[in-house]
């Protein structure tokens, strides 16, 4: 459930990203639908990262790397 809900996530992020590519392309600095696509896009960026710390402290996500 985790791992799915930090994929969503990530989904989101890029969603935001290429949305906000969009209005700076569309608006041409006119209004502030991309300053507004930045602050969700560095939301749900924090989200992700709280998510996964949270997952790594809690032991729902694992790292096997062999170092």
């Amino acid at each position: 459930m985790l791992k799915a809900a930090i994929v969503l996530l990530l989904l989101a992020t890029v969603a935001s990203l290429f949305s906000g590519l969009f209005f700076l392309v569309k608006d041409e600095g006119q209004t502030s639908r991309v300053v507004n696509a930045l602050t969700v896009r560095v939301t749900l960026t924090g989200l992700t990262v709280a998510l996964i710390t949270w997952g790594f402290f809690s032991g729902q996500l694992v790292s096997h790397v062999t170092w």
